[in-house]
């Protein structure tokens, strides 16, 4: 381990004199490529050295209290910091261990969310909306951006779909493991018995991507205009604003009718469309290790139910790491944290398993 701490701290030491090179402050896409690299590695070259640091303590402690000729206050005072010193260096050696797992090359990007109501009907897409809403609440708490692409409303104000983008720090890192089933179990206010229903969303999670590196061939579209509506068909704008693109190789198709400018939208939908084929490029390189990877909190597919959302108990259950909680208010209300950290926690030691 401390070899490979070693490489890494010389790797930022070079960074850190390339990137005061006039040629290199020069140059803007080097100058971000290397800041970026720099960024990624500085928290684990400042633990390494706090490492080396208390190592460096421990080790002069064991040798004054082994030192005959040293005072016997002195020797004592040294004995007594060991067992605290020894303590911070396995918490250190825990931390440096999860920072020199594997990066998921997709954790530092920006993020499309799409959700679907599924069984269910309109309890469904009320539900789908709960789910856009508790989204919107951690965004917001998190000080990120979020940008609605397109929506389709029932007439109780429902989703029956949503799209938006959220754009932030570390924003895929945080809500990769969001994708799969979510089941609500609750009474529907058009319920005259009381009797609880058990319905159902999808969340798709697709990390957003550029059109470097996913090349569409414009000859593989069909582009469709046509005008925005609301709920029950009313039309929104007056003008053939929405964009219906279809993938003609893969049959997928996105619609986006938010923006009012016809460009606006189409290139709202390229975006959405970059960032399917990008999913369906990576689940097809990951087919090989899908078991490994459903084994480290779900594979992310959106047929797996990954939660419940029990309105009666006011629970809250993630079914890939057993968790239970009986705060459903506080994290519908975006206080996701209590959620998203413990599977957080759970890939890591996975992780660390399989290392």
């Amino acid at each position: 381990m401390l070899e490979k701490l070693a490489e890494i701290n010389e790797r930022f030491e070079n960074l850190t004199h390339e990137l005061g090179q006039p040629d290199v402050t020069q140059d803007q896409e080097r100058y971000r490529k290397l800041s970026q690299e720099h960024s990624g590695l500085q928290e684990i070259v400042e633990c390494y050295h706090r490492y080396l640091e208390i190592q460096q303590e421990l080790d002069d402690n064991s040798e004054l209290a082994d030192a005959a000729n040293e005072d016997q206050e002195i020797r004592e005072m040294a004995s007594q910091e060991i067992p605290e010193l020894g303590r911070q260096l396995e918490e250190l050696k825990k931390q440096i261990q999860l920072l020199l797992l594997p990066k998921d090359p997709d954790d530092s990007r920006n993020i499309i969310i799409e959700i679907r109501a599924g069984t269910g009907g309109d309890e469904a897409a009320l539900f789908a909306r709960d789910l856009f809403q508790m989204y919107a609440h951690y965004v917001e708490a998190r000080k990120w951006k979020l940008k609605l692409l397109n929506e389709s409303k029932n007439d109780l104000g429902g989703f029956k779909e949503i799209t938006f983008s959220i754009e932030g720090k570390d924003v895929f890192s945080r809500l990769k493991f969001e994708g799969g089933v979510h089941r609500v179990q609750r009474v529907p206010k058009t319920e005259t018995q009381g009797r609880i229903h058990t319905s159902a969303a999808t969340v798709a999670v697709l990390p957003d991507v550029d059109d470097v590196e996913i090349e569409i061939n414009p000859g593989d579209l069909r582009i469709d205009v046509y005008r925005s509506s609301g709920p029950g068909g009313q039309s929104v704008n007056t003008t053939d604003s929405a964009v219906r693109i279809t993938h003609i190789p893969t049959g997928l198709v996105v619609i986006c009718q938010n923006e009012k400018s016809q460009l606006k939208n189409k290139n709202q939908a390229l975006k959405v469309l970059r960032a399917r084929l990008y999913e369906k490029e990576l689940e097809a390189q990951q087919s090989a290790t899908a078991e490994q990877r459903r084994g480290m909190v779900g594979s992310g597919d959106r047929s797996e139910r990954i939660r419940t959302y029990n309105f009666p108990q006011g629970r809250l259950t993630d079914h890939r790491i057993n968790l239970t909680l009986y705060k459903l208010e506080e994290i519908l209300l975006g206080k996701l944290e209590q959620v998203i950290d413990p599977l957080l926690s759970h890939h890591q030691a996975e992780m660390l398993k399989a290392s």
